[in-house]
C-alpha cells in the first residue's frame, strides 16, 4: 500500500492552503465553476484563471486512482472500517468507490464528510504526482443516489419556472449537488441556471432563459 500521510497538524496554514489551491486549480469551486459552462460530469476542464491545463493521459489518470485508493484504504484501516475499494477511470477522470456496510459516518450529513474526505484524497494524489486531481470519491453509492434525488428537485424547479415565469431559488448545496442540478436544467429548453452567494450558503437559481 502506498504510504500517504494525513496532513500533519503542525503543518503551517499557509502551506496547507497553498497545496489545496493547487489541487483545486486556484478555485475551491472548480468542480462547479467549469461545470456551469460545460455540463459534463461532476467536473470537466477546470477554470484556472485563464491558464490552460495540460491534458492528462489515461495511464496517468489510473495512477491517480491507484494512489487515491491506497490513501483511502489507509484511512479505513485507521478508522477501523471495512469496505471494498475499487479504483477506475470514468468519463475522463479518476474515481474511487468504497462499497460496504455501516459506512454512513464516512458520508456525513448531506455528504459533508464525504466531500472533506475527497479533498484530503485529492491532496494526497497531488503530493505524490504534483498534478491537480479531479478525483471523484464515492462511498456506499451516495453520489449516485443523490444525483437521482437532485434530478427530481431540478425538474420540479423547472416546472415552477415554466408555470409562473419567475426565478426559483433552491436551498444551499455543495458544489457536487449544484453540478447535478445544473446538468438537469441545462438539458431542458426555456430555462437556465446560475449560482449565487458564497459557501456554505451558495445556491442555484433557476430562471427563464434569455
Amino acid at each position: 500500500m502506498t504510504e500517504t500521510s494525513i496532513p500533519r497538524a503542525e503543518q503551517s496554514l499557509d502551506e496547507e492552503e497553498t497545496a489545496t489551491l493547487a489541487v483545486n486549480g486556484d478555485d475551491t469551486e472548480d468542480d462547479e465553476t467549469e461545470d456551469e459552462t460545460e455540463a459534463d460530469d461532476d467536473t470537466d476542464t477546470a477554470a484556472t484563471g485563464g491558464r490552460t491545463k495540460k491534458a492528462v493521459g489515461e495511464g496517468d489518470l489510473f495512477r491517480q486512482s491507484e494512489i487515491a485508493a491506497d490513501y483511502v484504504e489507509g484511512l479505513l484501516d485507521i478508522l477501523d472500517y471495512d469496505g471494498d475499494i475499487d479504483e477506475l477511470v470514468a468519463a475522463g477522470r479518476p474515481m474511487v468507490e468504497v462499497v460496504g456496510e455501516r459506512l454512513q459516518n464516512l458520508v456525513g450529513q448531506r455528504g459533508a464528510t464525504l466531500e472533506a474526505l475527497q479533498e484530503l484524497t485529492r491532496l494526497a494524489v497531488f503530493r505524490q504526482t504534483g498534478t491537480p486531481s479531479r478525483l471523484l470519491l464515492d462511498v456506499g453509492g451516495y453520489r449516485a443516489n443523490r444525483r437521482k434525488e437532485l434530478a427530481a428537485v431540478a425538474k420540479n424547479a423547472v416546472e415552477k419556472v415554466k408555470e409562473h415565469g419567475e426565478p426559483v431559488r433552491l436551498d444551499a448545496m455543495s458544489a457536487f449537488e449544484r453540478k447535478c442540478v445544473h446538468d438537469v436544467v441545462n438539458a431542458m429548453s426555456g430555462v437556465a441556471s446560475e449560482s449565487e452567494g458564497v459557501e456554505p450558503n451558495r445556491r442555484i437559481v433557476v430562471r427563464p432563459a434569455d
